[in-house]
């Protein structure tokens, strides 16, 4: 059995990629929250991940760590993390590693948060490229594989990976052009339900984290438990 360890639903982006993954092929697995307890939590993640981050996927007494590196282990074991078709797969790779290395001004700016929606400050020259960066390669996975996810009719991992984007968009009322069809439907599913459910459930708050939504915008709206 994996065992997926994570941290807090509303905040955590790069939990939600492997979890998003694992739910959305139906692999099973036991669910282990480990929250962010503090500012820095890197001493207390050691002790169940490499890098003192999540995620980290226990699987037969091995520490598979980082989004990417867990979504690489599990498509040695289960169909579907790639799209079948030669070109749909080369393109969801490339769009999969550009999400995990790059928009650096998006992670930064619109923090994650799904429980709230922000008017956001004015965008700086550098988010403005990512989120026009986010609507190209949203508008040319659904035109070139015909949706209705990114690499076509199957979900797979760069839907996965662009999972915490679409709560990001939603936040922060982000254009995407007609990569908003595939946010409505990235959101509206099951798993993607549950995650928000227990988001918004959850009653802790991590001061850092509310620190960088304060300086993100303006709250307009907290659906979070009190």
């Amino acid at each position: 059995m994996y065992v997926l360890i994570t941290a807090n639903r509303n905040y955590s982006s790069w939990s939600l990629r492997p979890w998003m993954l694992m739910k959305g092929l139906g692999i099973a697995f036991e669910d282990r929250i480990e929250p962010f307890a503090q500012p820095v939590n890197y001493e207390a993640f050691r002790s169940f991940s490499p890098t003192g981050q999540v995620p980290a996927l226990l699987h037969e007494g091995r520490t598979i760590y980082d989004s990417l590196g867990i979504a690489l282990y599990l498509a040695d074991r289960h169909d579907g993390v790639w799209p079948t078709d030669p070109d749909a797969r080369a393109w969801a790779q490339c769009a999969t590693a550009e999400m995990h290395s790059g928009f650096s001004a998006l992670r930064n700016d619109c923090t994650m948060n799904v429980g709230v929606r922000v008017m956001p400050k004015p965008m700086s020259n550098a988010l403005q490229s990512n989120v026009a960066r986010i609507r190209e390669l949203f508008e040319e996975g659904l035109a070139k594989f015909g949706g209705p996810w990114l690499a076509g009719a199957d979900f797979s991992a760069v839907d996965a990976f662009f999972a915490p984007v679409a709560f990001r968009i939603r936040t922060y009322g982000l254009d995407v052009g007609a990569g908003q069809a595939w946010t409505h439907h990235m959101l509206a599913h099951p798993a993607m339900l549950d995650w928000e459910r227990q988001a918004l459930a959850e009653s802790w708050r991590e001061e850092s984290h509310e620190a960088e939504l304060a300086a993100a915008g303006v709250v307009t709206a907290d659906y979070r438990t009190a």
